[in-house]
């Protein structure tokens, strides 16, 4: 009479380490998929629920949308190629006094001297970009303070262009909607709240397939480490005069936004040295080298001086904004996109997909010994 073993039991499965993900997603399954276009989604629902509030509130939103367009043109220089510019509102102005220009003098539709800001500053930034062939760090840094500097004086140099210290007016019948789309002169402000907020996912979409691209690994190979890249390959004067050129294109964009947003440029006004300090800031608030992190900076940027002015008046809402900037950067060195990507990794785990393998290896045939042949 045989017996026959009783099966072993299976061993418990392992307890979730403590600290450890509260879901765990296998990329390719449905609910992958879900998460990754949830954000997207959510996304345009701001946008939609953001254009139903009141005109100010509009005005502010589209005020964030366009120094996020800004800052993440600044991104692609310092966030990924580790390349400090302080000469930003250069770039800023002179896609704004494109723009201005082009529809005063010259009475072209607003949208297509966008275009055109973009194709400028994408030549000033090549040029900006030759000198970080020979120059880094400071002395880099000190060379894009030089043209930021410069800008303003040149723009009231050629007063018959551009209106010098007194500045460019933009008449609000030219900065109208177009007609179809059913727009009234009157809501203006809903139309440029929409072309920027299209604009800007254009640049996010832009800047993520970069970064993932040759070019953007190189950036980042060269900020990391440029002996490195040098000797892996990478040619380190194409990279960097490009990094400069793409992120003047972006940020010049942002300014023939703002060209159409204000409708009244002055060189002393916005694009001096504190507006490339404001871009910088936000910048590293929201997060360097982050995909989102110039909409989070923009929202800084924009929003805490206005509600810090509303606490208290004169020069002590500077120090309250000081004082909040302060506090963000130590609580957040990485920005406030950097740490919620860190409390998010810490929260929910991505795995690949398992390998289907044979559950019954084909066992190999044996080979016979060279003597029986």
């Amino acid at each position: 009479m045989t017996t026959t073993s009783a099966k072993p039991p299976a061993p418990p499965a392992p307890a979730p380490a403590k600290g450890g993900p509260v879901l765990t997603l296998v990329r390719g399954t449905a609910k992958h998929r879900a998460a990754v276009a949830a954000g997207p989604l959510l996304a345009l629902v701001l946008l939609y629920l953001g254009s139903g509030l009141e005109p100010f509130r509009v005005g502010q939103l589209t005020s964030v949308l366009i120094f996020a367009i800004a800052i993440s043109g600044l991104n692609l220089v310092t966030g990924y190629t580790g390349l400090l510019s302080i000469g930003h509102s250069a770039f800023f102005g002179l896609g704004a006094y494109t723009t201005g220009v082009m529809i005063v003098s010259y009475q072209v539709e607003p949208l297509l001297t966008l275009p055109v800001a973009a194709v400028l500053c994408f030549a000033l930034g090549f040029v900006v970009g030759l000198p970080a062939l020979r120059i880094r760090g400071l002395y880099l840094a000190l060379v894009t303070l030089a043209v930021g500097v410069a800008f303003p004086e040149l723009v009231k140099r050629f007063a018959d262009l551009t209106g010098g210290a007194a500045g460019l007016v933009i008449r609000s019948r030219q900065l109208a909607p177009p007609e179809w789309t059913g727009l009234g002169a009157g809501q203006r402000y809903l139309w440029l709240y929409w072309v920027s907020a299209v604009v800007l996912i254009l640049v996010i979409v832009l800047v993520r397939n970069l970064t993932r691209s040759r070019l953007g690994k190189a950036m980042v190979a060269v900020r990391d480490n440029e002996l490195a890249a040098a000797s892996s390959g990478v040619h380190i004067a194409s990279v960097k005069t490009l990094a400069f050129g793409l992120s003047g294109a972006v940020t010049g964009l942002a300014g023939g936004l703002f060209a159409m947003y204000v409708g009244a440029l002055s060189p002393d006004g916005s694009f001096t040295l504190l507006k490339s300090i404001e871009l910088i800031t936000g910048l590293f608030l929201g997060g360097a080298a982050t995909l989102y992190g110039p909409v989070a900076g923009a929202l800084a940027v924009v929003f805490i001086p206005y509600y810090t002015a509303d606490l208290v008046s004169g020069h002590f809402s500077g120090i309250l904004f000081g004082a909040v900037l302060i506090a963000i950067v130590f609580v957040m060195p990485e920005g406030i996109v950097g740490r919620l990507g860190r409390t998010g990794r810490r929260l929910v785990r991505i795995e690949s997909p398992p390998q289907d393998l044979p559950e019954h290896p084909t066992p190999r045939a044996p080979q016979g010994d060279a003597s029986e042949k």
